[in-house]
């Protein structure tokens, strides 16, 4: 097995069902640059329509929760200061936008769910209330959208052109921009405004639709919501970060949050954070779902997922890796020699990164920025669990078990047959085991009601921010005050 981080002998204190979305970018290979090259592999088919509709279609079939679509704004150019290794690789280069194909999957399918990921950094709250409306009614509620405040200074030069936005600065930003979003969501309508009345001649009450009236440090937002209320209203709301305003941020608006790292041991004190500090912000921790990347590569035999990996390995592009690596740390490697051991470098960053990612991979013996490159060219920033169905639901059970995590992001190798592959041998484990569903909870549901397998749960759960906001039917105006 490759760095799975799976803990032997830990027993389960109790079966959790799994939450599983797949994990994907309208890219070519995405957490595995160079894989496109394989002669089984699609991912380059990014482009087409149909595509997505057939993923989205093989993934219903299945009963996977989830699309979980990621997303970048700008190319990863640290590696060498130049953008050439992502061009040339293909590292998550080009990118399309990702909003734009859910209504197409949607329209192919009933309840399979749709996570978008949309930063709150570089677009008007009103426009993306209007995009997330827009398609949460396109797909009759299935959409999610994950929130991030983007990362790259290759995006912050285009989008702003200026350098990136500090980090806390940019977490302080989102806490304003989500809530604007809330009360242009929740807040703007009431829920029965629209009442398409033919014999009055009234579409929408107007004494059921206000202004929101915001007026904050970073936005003024006078409202209304140019959308009438959709499905969810508010989308499914999921959210990655772990650092102190990550997790503070997580805590008070996240129903799902994303993790990756090579280890449960890594992410299990985080995790416990958020919990912590969502039980102190008066919400149910177990209520926040927890959902680790993992690439799973399964075969019939151990042997024979073996041989799968150790092919994929031959297709692999350490340049694209490289590329990956240093957009996402901000730390070039190209400055260092090729043989280079990098636990022995000056700088801090390098030696702490490096040492972290040898805790996973001890048959290492010298870290180069070759190996380096080698851990993350399949699988990116995650585990990568190799065996049989037994052996792969063994390893993710022990991510359940040590880390506390409630499902996982599944990234793939090979587009679509990694995903073909985890649907014919691991999927019939993981409910054998009783850990995963063998159908939706609400056929043609919400994808929050079926990621809470709750019927009916179509807005953010009590005790949730946003379930606070709602303007309810029958609720008179002065009665359904705009939180602050």
């Amino acid at each position: 097995m490759a760095h799975t981080g799976q803990v032997n002998g830990v027993q389960p204190s109790q079966k959790k069902q799994l939450i599983l979305n797949a994990f994907v970018e309208m890219c070519s290979g995405h957490q595995s640059p160079g894989l496109w090259r394989h002669p089984d592999d699609e991912s380059w088919k990014f482009n087409d329509v149909e595509h997505w509709v057939e993923l989205a279609k093989l993934l219903e079939a299945a009963s996977i929760h989830g699309i979980f679509i990621a997303d970048v704004l700008g190319g990863y150019d640290v590696y060498n200061g130049s953008l050439d290794a992502a061009k040339r690789s293909g590292a998550q280069w080009p990118v399309n936008e990702p909003l734009s194909v859910v209504a197409a999957m949607a329209a192919a399918t009933k309840s399979i769910g749709f996570g978008v990921t949309a930063s709150t950094t570089y677009e008007s709250p009103y426009h993306l209330a209007r995009r997330l409306s827009t398609v949460d009614h396109l797909s009759k509620g299935r959409l999610g959208w994950n929130i991030v405040t983007s990362y790259l200074d290759s995006a912050a030069r285009n989008m702003i052109n200026s350098t990136q936005i500090a980090h806390d600065e940019r977490y302080a930003q989102a806490h304003e921009y989500v809530k604007v979003i809330y009360k242009l969501l929740e807040s703007s309508w009431r829920d029965d405004a629209v009442k398409l009345d033919r014999a009055k001649g009234i579409y929408t009450a107007p004494e059921l639709v206000r202004e929101i009236n915001h007026k904050g440090k970073y936005f003024t937002v006078p409202g209304p919501h140019i959308c009438q209320p959709s499905p969810q209203r508010t989308p499914l709301i999921l959210q990655a970060g772990t650092s102190k305003a990550g997790k503070d941020f997580a805590a008070e608006h996240a129903e799902a949050i994303f993790v990756s790292a090579f280890g449960p041991q890594v992410v299990k004190a985080s995790i416990a954070d958020i919990r912590k500090l969502a039980a102190e912000n008066g919400r149910d921790p177990s209520s926040i779902k927890v959902l680790a990347l993992v690439t799973v590569i399964v075969a019939e035999t151990q042997e024979l997922a073996q041989e799968k990996f150790a092919e994929y390995k031959k297709y692999a592009s350490l340049e694209g890796a490289l590329a990956l690596f240093c957009g996402w740390t901000g730390i070039d490697l190209g400055k260092y020699g090729d043989e280079e051991e990098l636990r022995e470098v000056e700088s801090n960053a390098v030696r702490s990164t490096v040492q972290n990612y040898a805790r996973f991979s001890p048959g290492t013996a010298k870290w180069t920025k070759h190996s380096v490159a080698e851990h993350v060219s399949i699988g990116g920033n995650g585990p990568v669990i190799v065996g049989n169905a037994g052996q792969v639901a063994d390893g993710l059970q022990a991510w359940v078990d040590e880390a506390d995590v409630d499902g996982f992001n599944l990234a793939y190798a090979l587009f679509p047959q990694t995903f073909k592959d985890v649907i014919k041998y691991l999927i019939p484990e993981l409910q054998a085991r009783g850990l995963l569903w063998d159908g939706y909870a609400v056929p043609g549901g919400t994808y929050r009601e079926n990621f809470y397998q709750t019927p009916g749960l179509s807005g953010p759960p009590e005790g949730h921010v946003a379930h606070t906001y709602r303007w309810r039917a029958g609720v008179a105006a002065e009665d359904a005050p705009v939180p602050e």
